[in-house]
């Protein structure tokens, strides 16, 4: 079974560690965001690329979700003794390796693609993993600016919104710098059109998922996919499992709820929609949109729970299928 996966950082990464328990026979390519990435210390930084890289080649901090297990901060102490910022942005010595490596080889002409395979090649997570694009694509986010005067707005990057602010103010929009004239990275489109089923996990549907399918072509490759393709709810009783999806849904006029980001996504994109038993009430409304839903338990607590998850959205690709 070819299986193709858009995911984000750390909820795309722990569901992938249960679809792999669940079908470890199965051929499974995952498809990136990139739009989380920054340069930083004059390294490019992959956040999501590398949160997934981690978990899946055992190297994660489990706790966090992200970042390495057993780190140190010399470096970033060093930095800040010599003033240079940003400190809101915490990388690990383990990590900056990693960031080292990749600036490295992008300066010596290796595209975002080629990088990422060969990183993979150290840390074998079992999964063919691609960037969305080898193209620059960075998301920010509108906020006010109290600073320019009544009404006056600001684009910060989406790093700065969520780490540094901690999404503790409005979003007003959020605009994936780039996507537009951004190309699908190699290997994507193929894998999307030979895939036997498309999963999108219980990643952000705005800036995870959603960053990826706005990158031309890699929405109408899914849409015209002949493979099912199955969501899972990030969404849980009203409100994101972690993380601030309920905020950045607001900025792009989607309400928090499990049903409205199935209508979201559209049944012109996805064929099947899982909810969370808490949620049985959201079925009925999904399927009057023309998409097949159940509702099962969709809280990772653990590897069998997410292996269970994954078996449910597997079981209801086939049922879609027919």
């Amino acid at each position: 079974m070819r299986i193709v996966v858009l995911a984000g950082g750390i909820g795309g990464a722990r569901f992938l560690r249960g679809l792999k328990s669940a079908v470890p026979e199965a051929e499974i390519t995952v498809i990136g965001n990139t739009g989380d990435d920054i340069h930083l210390f004059g390294l490019k930084v992959c956040p999501d690329l590398d949160t997934v890289m981690y978990t899946l080649g055992g190297g994660i901090h489990e706790e966090q979700g992200w970042g390495r297990a057993g780190e140190t901060f010399a470096v970033k102490e060093e930095l800040a003794a010599y003033g240079v910022g940003p400190e809101w942005f915490g990388l690990g010595d383990r990590d900056f390796a990693t960031h080292i490596v990749r600036t490295q080889m992008l300066g010596a002409g290796y595209p975002l693609s080629a990088v990422t395979e060969a990183l993979c090649a150290r840390w074998r997570p079992g999964v063919r993993l691609l960037p969305m694009s080898d193209d620059r694509v960075e998301t920010h986010v509108m906020i006010d600016d109290p600073e320019g005067g009544e009404g006056a707005r600001k684009a910060v990057h989406f790093q700065e919104y969520w780490v540094r602010l901690h999404a503790s103010v409005a979003a007003h929009a959020i605009v994936p710098v780039g996507a537009e004239t951004a190309k699908p990275a190699p290997g994507v489109l193929e894998a999307v059109s030979g895939a036997d089923v498309i999963l999108f996990p219980p990643s952000n549907p705005v800036v995870s998922v959603g960053t990826i399918l706005g990158v031309p072509g890699i929405r109408e490759a899914v849409a015209a996919s002949s493979a099912p393709v199955v969501g899972l709810s990030p969404i849980v009783g009203g409100a994101p499992v972690r993380g601030m999806a309920d905020k950045v849904l607001e900025a792009v006029g989607v309400e928090a709820t499990a049903a409205a980001v199935a209508r979201h996504y559209g049944s012109g994109l996805i064929d099947g929609w899982l909810v969370d038993s808490v949620d049985t009430d959201a079925v009925a409304e999904v399927e009057a949109a023309g998409i097949r839903c159940r509702a099962v338990p969709l809280m990772m607590t653990d590897l069998d729970a997410t292996a269970a998850m994954a078996r449910e959205a597997l079981a209801l690709a086939e049922e879609v299928r027919g």
